[in-house]
């Protein structure tokens, strides 16, 4: 057994076949040493696991045709508000026209990010390629990011003439079709995070629900200035659209920096996987618990005590309780265990902290 910092015990979520000799040693061990227990839900972990690369199959899919949904739906929308913006004039309808072209780039990103992700572990990316997801929704980030600067820019500018003519009804129409296409886009998109939790489509999403804002945005402004004369409505309009953008820019990036620079789980997150290990009664301790998630797989290593006269047999039945238990509760979790000695400490500080006695 390797893994942790020296000798451990780890499990590929993909990885859960158990050879006849191997499943023999340890029904033998489980019978002389009291844990047939630990042995069946190892075995109702195992059964789980079967699942688990058709279920990561299906979240590609899903993935895959959200971002399919959107480039279908922006190619539309990108023609639309080119014929609107060239033939209103108007400034709100030519920077939802920019945030959407940005889009249609930006959902070419996620497809392309969502499909990497989901292709499986190799021999240079033994941790998966789920990063890639991450990766897409900064490239989304910035696009966004300069399409708010171009657009406040441009609305300033507007403020500084004082405005120009606008022709309210043809905006008006084109961002009517618009509402429609995306808020039907939004329900699947919103369906699919909810079954994979991927953040490129969470991305994806954000820009399509300030899309709809910027829409809603581009009639107010353009029925102002058609029934009030107010010319300056259209760029104000302007200017607050980009800062919208701005906005929603840098919420994005948070997500995604959190992925790349293996940002530690929530802490609910956290008090909820240290209370389904707690389950194991032959677990002493729990130490030097790493966190992290890449795309839509969660990863996790840590320390655990364990009685110092047990056999190797009978530690291995424990390790594999340990995960059945986990992925249970956590479907697409990769497991790194190092058992340890109960009180042997490998280094001092915070690592060295029994957090399952902590959180009880």
């Amino acid at each position: 057994m390797s893994g942790g910092q020296g000798h451990g015990h780890g499990h590929s979520p993909h990885a859960q076949g158990r050879s006849g000799q191997g499943r023999a040693a340890r029904n033998q061990s489980a019978e002389s040493g009291g844990y047939a227990a630990l042995n069946q839900s190892a075995e109702s972990g195992g059964y789980a696991a079967l699942n688990q690369s058709a279920e990561s199959g299906g979240y590609a899919a899903l993935n895959q045709s959200a971002a399919g949904a959107g480039i279908a739906m922006t190619g539309l929308l990108v023609l639309l508000k080119g014929w609107g913006a060239w033939a209103s004039g108007s400034t709100a309808m030519l920077g939802s026209l920019a945030d959407t072209g940005l889009d249609l780039v930006a959902s070419i990103a996620t497809l392309a990010g969502v499909w990497v992700a989901a292709q499986p572990s190799d021999d240079n990316h033994r941790f998966g390629h789920g990063k890639a997801e991450a990766l897409s929704a900064m490239f989304q980030v910035v696009l966004i990011a300069f399409s708010a600067l171009a657009l406040a820019a441009h609305a300033v500018q507007g403020l500084v003439t004082g405005g120009g003519a606008v022709d309210a009804g043809d905006g008006i129409a084109v961002s009517l079709v618009a509402i429609t296409g995306t808020c039907a886009l939004l329900v699947w998109q919103r369906y699919v995070i909810r079954r994979t939790a991927s953040i490129a489509i969470a991305t994806d999403h954000m820009h399509y629900k300030a899309d709809l804002a910027l829409n809603i945005a581009v009639i107010v402004a353009l029925v102002l200035v058609h029934f009030t004369g107010w010319r300056l409505a259209d760029p104000l309009f302007g200017l607050g659209i980009a800062a919208w953008l701005g906005w929603g820019a840098w919420g994005a990036s948070q997500a995604a920096l959190y992925q790349l620079m293996d940002h530690e789980w929530p802490e609910e997150k956290k008090a909820r996987f240290l209370e389904v290990v707690a389950r194991i009664p032959a677990l002493r301790g729990l130490h030097d618990l790493r966190t992290r998630t890449a795309g839509n797989r969660d990863f996790v290593q840590f320390h655990v005590w364990v009685d110092g006269q047990m056999t190797v047999a009978a530690a291995h039945e424990v390790m594999d309780a340990i995960e059945a238990e986990i992925h249970a509760e956590f479907p697409d979790i990769e497991v790194l265990i190092h058992p340890d000695p109960e009180g042997h400490v490998d280094e001092a500080g915070a690592a060295g902290r029994n957090v399952l006695a902590e959180a009880g």
